[in-house]
Parts: C-alpha cells; structure tokens; sequence
C-alpha cells in the first residue's frame, strides 16, 4: 500500500481536566528511554532492556502517524496541563473485530495523583465515542494491583488469568485479562 492509498492521519481528540494527550514524536526520545529504563516503573512490564532494544522495539514502531483501522499502536504522550511536562503514555492498538486493546504507563513522578484512571477514562471515551469500538481490553502482569484498580475503577472487570503467559524476572508470570464492553459503559456513564 503506497503512503497515497493510506487514510489521513488523524490527530487524536483525548481530552481531560488535568492533562493533555498528543502523538507520540522524535523529541519525546530521552523521556521515552528514561521511562523505560526506570526498574520503579517496569517492573510489571518488562525486564531491563538497552538503548537500541528500546528505540526498535518499542520507540520507533509507535511514531508512524495512526488512522483508523491501522495495524500499530496509537501513543499519546500524557503532559500536565498546569507544568507542560510529560507524565507518561497511552494508547491502544486495534485488534480488530471491533476490539482495542489498550495500555497506559506513568512516570514514577507522576504515579499516586490519579493520572493512570484520567487517561484511562479520558482514552475509554475516545475509543468508544469517537472510534466507535465496541470492546476494549487489558492485559496486566498479575501482582500489579495498581494498574488492576484503575482498570476496574473505569468499569473493566477482569475477564480471566492466562497462566505462566509472560517472562519476567527470570520466570513465567501470570496476565490478568480485563475487558470493558461499549454498553457497559454507556450504562454507567
């Protein structure tokens, strides 16, 4: 497909009190690569990884301009609104049939002031009344009870455990699997 075929990117319309959500881009690099290396803030979500690691696998794929329907992570850059610095990311991916699949992770400075249950709320209504999906889910690291309280706090109930599904730490760890249903939250909203 020749970039003339491709849809129009489109900019994102997340909105929230406190924060401001924007495309990930080039510049966002050194606070991308601080995030990740962080052992505080990974230690549910990945083992220690170099430089290059992270800029390949995870840096790069996310920079590509997002549309609907693509097949690569949609990253927003979470800022404060009142001091302009970045605080995290968010996003989700399409994994079709109607379903994202969505992630957020927060600086270790900007955990504790209720910035993960924001953007989660702030993306949830993105997803469903703009992007018109009608499921999304989560995957946790089971024993990161912070991420599974913001998740189910935004209404997500947890749909299952996929046993010894991800290696961490030296071993296989379980993933909790949450899931919100578009009438669902239309219900509780």
């Amino acid at each position: 497909m020749s970039t003339e075929d491709l849809p129009p990117a489109m900019p994102p319309q997340v909105i929230s009190p406190r924060l401001t959500y924007r495309p990930l881009r080039e510049e966002d690099w050194p606070f991308y690569l601080a995030v990740s290396q962080d052992r505080s803030v990974m230690k549910y979500i990945s083992d220690p990884r170099d430089a290059e690691e992270i800029r390949t696998h995870s840096f790069d794929v996310r920079l590509p301009a997002w549309y609907p329907g693509c097949k690569h992570w949609l990253c927003l850059v979470i800022e404060e609104k009142t001091s302009g610095l970045p605080a995290g990311f968010c996003g989700f991916i399409d994994r079709d049939e109607g379903i994202a699949e969505f992630g957020f992770i927060l600086a270790a400075d900007a955990q504790s002031k209720g910035y993960g249950r924001e953007s989660l709320h702030a993306t949830i209504a993105f997803c469903f009344e703009q992007q018109d999906y009608r499921k999304l889910t989560a995957t946790v690291t089971a024993g990161n009870a912070a991420s599974s309280r913001a998740l189910l706090s935004a209404g997500f109930v947890q749909e299952g455990t996929l046993r010894q599904n991800f290696f961490l730490d030296g071993q296989w760890q379980d993933d909790w699997i949450f899931g919100l249903l578009k009438q669902e939250y239309l219900t509780d909203k």
